[in-house]
């Protein structure tokens, strides 16, 4: 069988094993998937060990996606806009990164959550490396405008400077938090990492213009402060991240094996599993 994993550090809660199971089965394809401990100063021989074994993939999740774009010598035009990599191919000519977190973000707002990203007002909170991975796909989905806000503005505007080149005709600007007070948006991406503490970025109210969704990256059983807080605020919809996450496994899986699974019944059934979790 052939063999892929996914490389990170922590790594033993990750959902992909299944989520790549359940595509395994539903295309007939013929493969093994397991999680794979990176030591922190370990990422690439982790990696070449995992490769000289027979791998022939690995997704890569926290903290190792800037070493992981380092070490592919061909990229992706999606991972070289993001400078970070996701997702591991090797074959005869090396190995090729490519990030597959921006095509899911778009994935399951499209398909998903029937939110149409041409002509809308984005907000995106978070100027890190999850920022960076969507921007791009983002801005192909021709929006009217998308503003990066971060709790540091000048990394925000920094951010925004390097993809106004990919923009087309939509507005990119950066700022802090504060300065988007008076301003209404469609959809607002949380991409900062406060959910996982159990926090809140430091957003002004009114935010949400009217049918606006909020759409927050993480998720987990129930709702996050965030989308609390957005409701409160005003959003009209909210969605966490784990359609985002089954969508950009299902990219990866179809850069691997050249087949697409279809995802969502493996969204609602992983969607069960963690309400009841």
């Amino acid at each position: 069988m052939d063999h892929y994993a996914v490389v990170g550090n922590p790594i033993a809660h990750s959902k992909s094993p299944w989520i790549h199971a359940a595509f395994a089965r539903q295309t007939g394809q013929a493969l093994v998937y397991q999680t794979l401990l990176a030591p922190l100063d370990g990422f690439e021989q982790s990696v070449t060990a995992f490769r000289i074994g027979g791998g022939r993939g690995l997704n890569v999740t926290v903290p190792f996606k800037l070493e992981a774009f380092a070490l592919a010598n061909h990229h992706t035009p999606r991972a070289e806009a993001a400078g970070a990599v996701n997702t591991l191919a090797f074959g005869p000519d090396g190995i090729l990164g490519d990030n597959t977190d921006g095509a899911g973000l778009v994935r399951d707002l499209s398909f998903n959550l029937h939110c149409p990203l041409v002509g809308r007002r984005i907000l995106l909170l978070g100027a890190g490396g999850a920022t960076r991975g969507v921007l791009l796909p983002l801005l192909t989905s021709l929006p009217a405008s998308l503003t990066i806000a971060n709790r540091t503005a000048s990394k925000a505007i920094a951010l925004a400077e390097r993809f106004i080149p990919h923009a087309g005709r939509a507005r990119v600007d950066g700022c802090g938090f504060e300065e988007l007070a008076g301003r209404r948006f469609d959809l607002v991406i949380n991409a900062t990492a406060a959910s996982l503490a159990d926090e809140l970025p430091p957003l002004p109210p009114g935010l949400y213009a009217e049918g606006a969704l909020a759409y927050d990256m993480m998720y987990g059983r129930g709702q996050t402060p965030f989308l609390r807080a957005a409701l409160a605020d005003g959003a009209a919809r909210v969605a966490d991240g784990l359609g985002m996450l089954v969508e950009q496994a299902a990219e990866s899986f179809a850069l691997w094996r050249g087949v697409r699974p279809d995802s969502a019944p493996v969204l609602a059934e992983l969607r069960r599993l963690v309400e009841a979790s």
